[in-house]
């Protein structure tokens, strides 16, 4: 069928098997430093879906936006599961490859089957509380966004009025942690620990195995925790939403939880602060008129935090872009390439305040990210504190000097320096928190001075001086 963008530049059917097309890999040197030209080239070659060489195992890369939509809509036609992969139910899937062990977490967004509809229905109910503006644990959540991102500013200040910042260490990577410790009903500051070693694992480092093992363990343990004695938080919602629940699966939707809120809304948070400090006047004036959501879907169509998707797998041999897509490949849908699909971007009109809602930063279909409301909510807050208790933020660096760090999943800054100018006293949110939040949310002074995370944090004030 026919559509507004055109009909994707198919020539003609390739049948050509995955396996016999002896794809290029994917992630390179080229692709940690350029995944657009790598994107580009890829389109160019092969239209708008390309076999690729995904650390030795071949895949299929969605790079047109259009037959992105046509995947991730169709969750009949593509279903997620390992279980649908052809190749690795054949035993061609080597053990040690590197992406195995975070798919074979089988969480809410890698499950498939039977047992996904009553899990993401557990899930919706859970988050319903924290994304229901009108919910008191909704209200609660976004004062606790506030108090936190007060928290890291003032130890940011500690550092001298005026200054130069990491933001990315100091303020959009631990925020969205504190905030997920709040989720998942850590007690004081005894989930920092645990924080630390996501970190850990997200930084894939010589000590990320065993900070997993630390993290899932931890988790477990929370999970029994809230089993025995439920609360107002997240795990205890789902809890009673789905009683049938293990407590190891319980533990892994935590994890998901956490490592998805913490890296993707951490990424978001400084790509938004890139796109104001960096933009045109027009970004400026959106946010001083309050219109923190628009800057980042511009930040998010330009630069999503999750590039590419987990896999889906054919149902049945299906024509996709160029190629017929066997039953039981593997179908990577990339967002970043989509966005920049000449045949929907030329559509998305630039310069202007309001921005287009086409994104697939959060997905598409029925399986969209069920906590995309959530995570938004997080972003908006952390963000328009963050311009609220600085007068003056620069970039430190040209912006197309920023490190990157980039994965088959995310991509995001390193770090983000910059030059800063602290207002000379805290403003007052413009809805004002709820009474007294601060001491409902943070932990004792003694008790945070204490946490792993706080001596991390202050040991990067103490070394930039």
């Amino acid at each position: 069928m026919e559509s507004q963008w055109g009909d994707g530049g198919s020539v003609g059917l390739d049948d050509t098997r995955l396996e016999a097309l002896s794809p290029q890999p994917l992630l390179t040197r080229d692709y940690e430093t350029r995944p657009a030209l790598v994107y580009e080239r890829l389109r160019q070659e092969h239209g708008p879906v390309a076999p690729v060489d995904l650390l030795g195992v071949p895949a299929w890369l969605v790079l047109g936006y259009r037959e992105a939509l046509q995947v991730l809509q169709d969750n009949d036609g593509f279903p997620k599961g390992l279980e649908n992969w052809r190749a690795r139910s054949e035993g061609r899937v080597p053990a040690d490859w590197p992406l195995g062990p975070s798919l074979e977490v089988n969480h809410i967004l890698i499950q498939g089957g039977a047992g996904y509809p009553p899990l993401r229905t557990a899930w919706d109910v859970a988050l319903k509380p924290f994304q229901d503006p009108r919910h008191p644990q909704a209200k609660r959540l976004k004062a606790a966004v506030t108090a936190y991102a007060d928290e890291l500013i003032t130890l940011v200040g500690q550092g001298g009025k005026t200054g130069v910042a990491d933001l990315s260490a100091q303020f959009s990577r631990p925020l969205p942690l504190m905030v997920a410790s709040h989720l998942l009903g850590f007690p004081g500051s005894q989930g920092d620990d645990a924080l630390m070693d996501m970190w850990r694992v997200l930084d894939a480092g010589p000590d990320a195995e065993a900070a997993l093992e630390r993290l899932l363990a931890t988790l477990a343990e929370l999970a029994a925790t809230k089993l025995e004695k439920p609360g107002d938080d997240f795990p205890s919602y789902l809890l009673a939403a789905h009683p049938d629940l293990s407590l190891d699966h319980l533990a892994r939707e935590l994890f998901m939880l956490l490592g998805m809120t913490s890296d993707h809304v951490g990424i978001l948070v400084s790509n938004t602060v890139v796109e104001v400090i960096s933009g045109e006047g027009s970004v400026r004036a959106s946010l001083s008129a309050g219109m923190v959501r628009e800057a980042m879907n511009r930040s998010v169509m330009r630069k999503p935090p999750l590039v590419n998707f987990v896999p889906r797998f054919a149902a049945e041999d299906t024509p996709l872009g160029n190629y017929t897509i066997r039953a039981g490949d593997p179908v990577w849908v990339s967002s970043a390439a989509a966005h920049a699909d000449p045949l929907f971007a030329d559509h998305v009109a630039s310069g202007t305040t309001i921005s287009t809602r086409a994104h697939l930063s959060w997905g598409a279909g029925p399986r969209q990210c069920p906590a995309r409301e959530l995570a938004s909510t997080v972003a908006a807050a952390g963000v328009g504190r963050l311009f609220e208790r600085f007068d003056h933020l620069d970039l430190a660096l040209p912006a197309d000097q920023l490190p990157w760090r980039s994965s088959p999943f995310m991509r995001g800054l390193r770090s983000l320096p910059v030059r800063y100018e602290l207002s000379a006293a805290p403003a007052r949110p413009s809805d004002g928190p709820v009474p007294k939040v601060a001491e409902e949310v943070l932990p004792d002074q003694s008790a945070r001075q204490r946490s792993s995370l706080w001596r991390y944090l202050t040991g990067l004030i103490r070394g930039g001086r």
